[in-house]
């Protein structure tokens, strides 16, 4: 697979694992508010988007890694803490700001998650590109 085609399926995958872990939040938020924070919203989605996007990955992006899959799964944790992360910190510095801008926490708290996800796709992309899925063995 080239690059470029390589490059749009896990735009497309990662697409869908971003819209699952935006409705879970939103979901969680609206189910167990306000019991639940939105910061550990957030996260507990992550972990739902996460899984997910392992799955997708696994079978429509990088499906000729020769790894083990129990490897994978470990690195695929790691790169993807660095980007929850990375997540977290970007929608909690966002939604203050957005909440003032708009005058709606709830629309805020979205517009703060869905950016937060954006900005974490390409540092995903690298790391499951050059770590969790890569190939040991080149084909001939």
């Amino acid at each position: 697979m080239s690059e470029t085609h390589r490059i749009l399926r896990f735009l497309i995958v990662g697409t869908l694992a971003a819209a699952v872990n935006w409705v879970a939040r939103i979901i969680l938020s609206w189910l167990f508010a306000p019991a639940l924070s939105f910061e550990l919203a957030v996260v507990i989605a992550y972990a739902i988007g996460m899984t997910s996007g392992f799955l997708l990955y696994r079978a429509h992006v990088f499906p000729e890694s020769d790894l083990a899959v129990a490897v994978q799964i470990r690195r695929f944790i790691v790169v993807n803490l660095a980007s929850a992360a990375e997540v977290w910190v970007i929608a909690v510095l966002l939604v203050g700001p957005l909440a003032q801008a708009t005058g709606h926490e709830p629309l805020a708290e979205a517009l703060a998650h869905g950016v937060a996800i954006a900005c974490g796709a390409a540092t995903s992309y690298l790391g499951h590109r050059l770590l969790t899925f890569r190939q040991v063995q080149q084909a001939s």
